[in-house]
């Protein structure tokens, strides 16, 4: 997304370049997109036939941008006597301010134009470049240019208007523009979105001719801030990282039609601006100390899409929870299964583990009453469905071999999964955390059905499957010459023998047998794993390793952030520092913004964190790497109706607080003061 400007509010957000014009192609993520469409594919300014030249761009708000131009001066800037101003705010749609300046001591006549037209894509059609099936039309009608497409009942619009007087053609709006010396001339233009048969527009939300575009969702954001607990920190890069956190998680707030107006996190900018269940769930473990209610919402919603019955085309299975609901014109016609889709393998026991810990939290009991049913279903999936091997392990095979996911884990990607020597497994396959988090499932599954459920011999059952489950898996996963656990089981039992940051993930489901938990943390932070700035996805010297594939190298934060927790679980909170120490001092290169994955190249190196070319930034589980860092540093963890602070502190940080922090406990207040004592030769890399 370099070079390029965004704006968002939910899963609506406008793409331009620097000048603010959208031009895009079948296989360019620019445009105006809303649920999975795109309504806006071109949206260029002219100035007497002349494209504008960007002065600067202001980042306004997540939902707002301003645009500085002046007309084309070639190479080498010339006064200019004439300035344009574009101001855009996303909603309903999107409304953009322009305006004219006129800096000359004579008048002058110009030729202003908007051409504008749509490609209606479906995302997948821009991920995939894909050709349309449908019809197009254009018209103007009552003031408005309408661009139409409709395939059958499936019909999406765009309604342009201006407050100027125009002239509107199918291709655009033309104005005649006179300015007085040293005058101003502006217009409103109203880009407004419409779906279904008959393309009723819903109103926007700004109203026509106001100069202060999206009031309420300046409100909205402040409200949000303000009820966040405030940091206080004598690191200034922390402080801003705190605020970039928090504002892009407000961006990223969706509220799917079945959550009664409440949000729960998209997972990411462009491709993921929906819900995925993985990233919901991960992102809401991240906030929950921080913003409870999405993890509230995560859990309704989920639960509400839970899966009922056996489809293949979806990878349905009963209890499952989904991977992916879009809404675009490819899964109405089902030619992509996400109405949604199933095929994850990790979530459904990763939504006992956020039922259990938003409880732990909130004390929210009405809650977890409310969905035990579900919560059962999702473990009885484990047991009854996720067994593919019959060995008691989760594994996972597509039934959907045309359009369904191969990797069903977190690492999803074609060759994310790999024997050492570089060599692909068959299917099934059993990957090493999804164990983890079937464990812990079964373990929070009992404390909720004995404390809650009242249901004891229920909470029996799941702790000895819970402790064979642990059992099993520390002899049958576990690389003897190697002293880590391996990436997972093949289809034939066998060990898919590649070091991976897997292996941070099982440290935090507690899977791990306490005799082995040290070599495993020392893997991770050594140099084969661990770059100075974060713990790489795949070891150095593994036949696949590549410091930019997407999850065979690469440094990925959310997955450090767990890796961080996990390490404090088994007591090595000093690692945990460091890793944060690491990952934080990258997110000040990205002016506090992580991206999704960044190179895993040895700090030493680079000196700063190489950027991955098609990171998805802002992204919800990246945008939560913060916060869960900030409990980790901390040692936040609820015993009851009380909030444990156990702080060890990077290096760089003499005094870390955190005031107003939520939970069952009302709101308390964390302090740490003094930096953790790092072994030399972790110092020597975090700081290389």
């Amino acid at each position: 997304m370099n070079g390029l400007v965004q704006i968002l509010d939910g899963n609506t957000f406008v793409v331009s370049d620097a000048r603010g014009d959208i031009e895009a192609s079948l296989t360019d993520p620019t445009g105006l997109f809303s649920f999975d469409s795109r309504f806006l594919s071109t949206w260029i300014l002219t100035v007497d036939g002349e494209r504008l030249n960007p002065l600067s761009v202001d980042d306004l708000q997540y939902f707002e941008s301003r645009f500085f131009l002046v007309p084309g001066t070639g190479t080498v800037y010339v006064d200019a006597k004439t300035s344009v101003i574009r101001r855009r705010a996303v909603g309903d749609g999107f409304h953009e301010e322009l305006t004219i300046l006129n800096h000359d001591d004579k008048p002058v006549d110009l030729k202003v134009r908007l051409d504008a037209a749509s490609d209606f894509a479906d995302l997948f059609e821009v991920k995939d470049a894909l050709e349309k099936k449908g019809h197009y039309s254009t018209e103007v009608r009552e003031g408005r240019l309408l661009l139409s497409y409709d395939r059958g009942s499936y019909v999406r619009q765009t309604a342009i208007s201006a407050t100027a007087p125009a002239k509107l053609d199918k291709k655009g709006l033309s104005f005649a523009v006179h300015l007085e010396p040293q005058g101003e001339w502006t217009t409103d233009l109203d880009v407004v979105t419409a779906s279904g048969a008959g393309g009723t527009y819903t109103r926007p939300k700004y109203q026509r001719g106001q100069r202060k575009a999206q009031p309420n969702m300046e409100r909205g954001l402040d409200h949000w801030l303000s009820a966040a607990p405030r940091l206080e920190t004598d690191l200034d890069s922390l402080k801003a990282t705190y605020r970039r956190s928090l504002v892009d998680l407000a961006a990223l707030r969706f509220s799917p039609p079945v959550a009664g107006g409440r949000s729960l996190p998209a997972a990411g900018l462009p491709w993921f601006m929906t819900m995925f269940g993985r990233d919901s769930i991960f992102t809401s473990l991240q906030a929950l100390p921080f913003t409870p209610e999405l993890a509230a919402t995560t859990i309704q919603v989920l639960g509400d899409w839970q899966g009922s019955r056996v489809d293949d085309f979806r990878d349905e299975d009963p209890g499952r929870i989904l991977h992916e609901m879009r809404y675009g014109e490819m899964t109405a016609f089902e030619e992509r299964p996400h109405s949604p889709y199933y095929g994850a393998a990790d979530a459904t026991p990763l939504y006992v583990v956020l039922l259990d810990e938003y409880e732990r939290w909130t004390g929210d009991r009405r809650l977890v009453r409310a969905f035990e049913r579900e919560a059962r279903a999702a473990l009885a999936w484990i047991d009854d469905y996720a067994d593919l091997m019959d060995n008691g392990y989760i594994s996972y095979q597509r039934r959907n071999e045309d359009t369904g996911l191969e990797n069903q884990c977190w690492k999803d990607s074609w060759d994310s999964i790999s024997y050492r020597d570089g060599r692909i497994p068959g299917f099934p396959r059993a990957t090493c955390e999804l164990q983890g988090y079937a464990y812990d499932a079964k373990m929070r599954g009992a404390r909720l059905a004995r404390d809650i459920w009242k249901d004891p011999a229920f909470a029996d059952e799941l702790e000895q499957q819970a402790a064979d489950l642990k059992r099993r898996f520390n002899r049958d996963f576990w690389v003897e010459d190697g002293e880590y656990f391996a990436l997972g089981l093949d289809n034939e039992g066998k060990q898919i023998d590649a070091l991976a940051s897997n292996n941070g993930h099982l440290l935090w489901s507690g899977i791990v047998d306490k005799s082995k938990a040290k070599r495993v943390a020392r893997h991770l932070m050594g140099p084969r794993l661990f770059s100075g700035w974060g713990v790489r996805t795949l070891a150095e010297g593994q036949g696949r390793y590549n410091p930019i594939g997407y999850h065979v190298g690469t440094v990925w934060p959310f997955d450090c952030s767990f890796i961080a927790w996990g390490l404090r679980r088994y007591g090595f909170k000093d690692e945990a520092a460091v890793i944060a120490a690491g990952i934080l001092d990258a997110a000040e290169f990205f002016d506090g913004r992580l991206p999704e994955a960044f190179g895993g190249y040895e700090r030493g190196v680079t000196k700063y964190p190489v950027q991955y070319p098609t990171a998805c930034s802002p992204q919800a589980w990246s945008t939560g790497t913060p916060l869960l860092l900030l409990r980790t540093m901390l040692g936040l963890e609820p015993q009851g109706d009380h909030l444990i602070v156990d702080p060890a502190l990077a290096e760089n940080i003499g005094l870390l607080a955190l005031l107003d922090i939520p939970g069952r406990w009302g709101r308390v207040d964390a302090f740490a003061r003094g930096r953790v004592e790092v072994a030399p030769e972790l110092r020597r890399r975090a700081r290389a």
